[in-house]
């Protein structure tokens, strides 16, 4: 059971997408677990993840992160793909950068 979890600056428009990787997850049975929290959280939240997904209007504190959760992958989404909230794209992403 992987655990994949988002970040952006407040957590509204990634919930959105939280909802959208869930169904594409299930859809191809990828075992997962799915959160959004805002950056601020990365400490806690993020340090038990597999993956960090940033959104892009935080793409830029990619190695705040890294730093605060070593260990863990961390990636911002494709804006385009972000922007469409292509659920099965960012699914298809994160299995990718996890070698599954």
């Amino acid at each position: 059971m992987r655990k994949i979890v988002l970040m952006c600056a407040g957590g509204m428009s990634t919930s959105i997408l939280v909802k959208k990787m869930q169904e594409a997850a299930k859809a191809i049975n990828y075992e997962c677990t799915i959160a959004a929290y805002p950056t601020s959280e990365a400490p806690t939240e993020g340090k038990n993840a597999d993956i960090i997904l940033l959104g892009p209007q935080v793409r830029f504190q990619v190695s705040k992160i890294k730093s605060q959760c070593p260990g863990v992958i961390v990636e911002p989404i494709e804006m385009r793909m972000y922007g469409r909230m292509d659920g099965k794209g960012v699914i298809e992403f994160a299995k990718a950068k996890l070698g599954d």
